[in-house]
């Protein structure tokens, strides 16, 4: 197996479909094929992005105007893509990143109602049109996820874990939407599995594009 070309694959999904575990399970497969890649994460992945990650999911600035919070992470986006993403390209690395456009996409543009076309254009001016390769969409059940996260007392509690079911459900249907709409891109797993199953799920559809 070799990595011919350079993948930057976006790992996304509503609220407790795992995919921090299954990204940290996804690295030691990648470890043992001794593939060279980077694990990050958005908003964060680098210095002043993590500071803006602090803010923006801060429980504590419930105020904040979803245009702020859109910009916000648009901003972070950019700093992690040019100081971490494409550096890490331009070396050959496969790049596994924990959220992406999609999820502002969802949050901002389908949730919280500024329009999912007007965040996309945003991101786009962000990061010069950069996307992923490949998206690979982690599909659970609100309730599941929800559940997931009541039962994790180790999990970091952000401000849209104090959202209720309503929201959840629309963040899926925001998702789903995204699958439509960009089926050459976004490939969707079913989350509802046991973790060891969607990993596997998730390696395969990566292997594939080895």
């Amino acid at each position: 197996m070799s990595n011919n070309k350079t993948l930057v694959i976006s790992i996304e999904g509503g609220d407790g479909a795992g995919k921090s575990t299954v990204i940290e399970l996804i690295a030691v497969h990648l470890q043992e094929l001794s593939l060279p890649f980077i694990i990050t994460r958005e908003p964060g992945g680098v210095r002043i992005s993590e500071q803006i990650r602090s803010i923006t999911l801060d429980k504590n600035l419930q105020e904040m105007d979803v245009r702020t919070e859109a910009l916000l992470f648009a901003a972070a986006r950019r700093q992690h893509l040019v100081e971490k993403v494409k550096p890490a390209v331009e070396q050959g690395k496969l790049v596994i990143i924990d959220r992406f456009v999609d999820s502002s996409m969802v949050y901002q543009g389908y949730v919280r109602g500024i329009g999912v076309d007007e965040v996309y254009n945003m991101n786009l001016f962000a990061t010069e049109g950069f996307l992923p390769d490949l998206t690979l969409y982690l599909d659970v059940d609100p309730k599941v996820g929800l559940d997931r996260i009541a039962q994790n007392p180790d999990r970091e509690i952000n401000k849209l874990d104090l959202e209720g079911l309503h929201f959840h459900e629309r963040v899926r249907e925001g998702y789903l939407s995204l699958v439509e709409r960009f089926p050459n891109r976004i490939v969707t797993i079913d989350a509802n599995q046991s973790v060891e199953a969607v990993t596997n799920a998730v390696i395969k559809e990566i292997e594939l594009r080895l």
